[in-house]
C-alpha cells in the first residue's frame, strides 16, 4: 500500500518513513501543503498522514480541500497541539483521525491499519484468481487449498498484482505501489521478486498464474485468459 507522509521536520519524517517501510508500506513524502495537495491529485494514495503545522498550506486547509476536491482518502492528522478544539477542527476539516505528538510509533502504525481497514471495508477482503486465493485481512496465502508462505514484500507484490487481475502493470505502477517514488522501476528487484513468486505461487502448482508481458509489464491471470501472454 501507499502512503503520503507530510510532514515539514526532516528527522520526524525520516522516523516516520523508515517505519513505515519496515511495516511493507510505500512512502512517498511531502514537506509542504501545496506540494501534498500535488501529490495528492497526481498519485493515488490508500491514506495520509497529514502534519497540522507545515509550510504554505496547514494541514487543516489541506484536509480541507481534499474534501472539497471530492477525496475519500483517508487522512491521520499529526499535531503538537493537544487541546480539545484543535482536535475538533481537525475531524471537522475531514480528517479521519488525529494523533497528538509526541507518540509511539505502534500507535501511529495501529490507527493507520485501523484506517486502511475501513477503506477496505469496500473492497473484497478475499481475492480469488483461479485456484489462488488471498485474505487481504489475514495477509495470508493459498493455492489450491495449500498455504503458501511468502515475506512481508512478496505478499505485498502479489496483492497489488491480484488487485489489478487480467490487467498489465508496469515496472513503474509496481515500484510506486510496492516501494515508493524513490524506487528506480528498472531495478533488476522487481524481476527478483516476481521470480520468487513464480517459485512459490506458480512452480509447484504447474500452471502459471503470473506472466511476464515483454516491454509492458506483469500480469496475473487465470489460465483461460493466458492467449498472448509471454510468460
Amino acid at each position: 500500500m501507499r502512503i503520503l507522509l507530510v510532514e515539514d521536520e526532516a528527522r520526524m519524517a525520516q522516523a516516520i518513513k523508515r517505519g513505515l517501510r519496515g511495516a511493507a508500506y510505500a512512502v512517498d513524502v511531502s514537506r509542504d501543503g501545496e506540494d501534498a495537495l500535488y501529490q495528492a491529485s497526481i498519485n493515488d494514495y490508500d491514506a495520509i498522514i497529514l502534519d497540522v503545522m507545515i509550510p504554505k498550506l496547514d494541514g487543516f486547509q489541506v484536509c480541507r480541500e481534499l474534501r472539497a476536491q471530492g477525496s475519500r482518502i483517508p487522512v491521520l492528522m499529526l499535531t503538537a497541539r493537544d487541546a480539545v478544539e484543535d482536535r475538533i477542527g481537525g475531524l471537522d476539516t475531514g480528517a479521519d483521525d488525529y494523533l497528538t505528538k509526541p507518540f509511539e510509533f505502534g500507535e501511529l502504525l495501529a490507527r493507520l491499519r485501523a484506517l486502511l481497514r475501513r477503506g477496505q471495508e469496500l473492497r473484497p477482503s478475499v481475492i480469488k484468481v483461479s485456484d489462488l486465493e488471498i485474505d487481504t485481512r489475514g495477509q495470508r496465502v493459498k493455492r489450491n487449498e495449500k498455504p503458501i508462505d511468502l515475506t512481508t514484500k512478496e505478499y505485498t507484490l502479489l496483492e497489488y498484482l491480484a488487485r489489478n487481475a487480467g490487467k498489465v502493470v508496469g515496472r513503474e505502477e509496481i515500484s510506486e505501489h510496492v516501494w515508493d517514488d524513490t524506487f528506480d522501476p528498472f531495478s533488476k528487484l522487481i524481476e527478483v521478486y516476481i521470480n520468487r513468486l513464480r517459485r512459490k505461487v506458480d512452480e509447484p502448482f504447474g500452471v502459471p498464474l503470473i506472466h511476464t508481458r515483454r516491454g509492458a509489464g506483469y500480469e496475473l491471470r487465470a489460465p483461460s485468459q493466458d492467449e498472448g501472454a509471454d510468460v
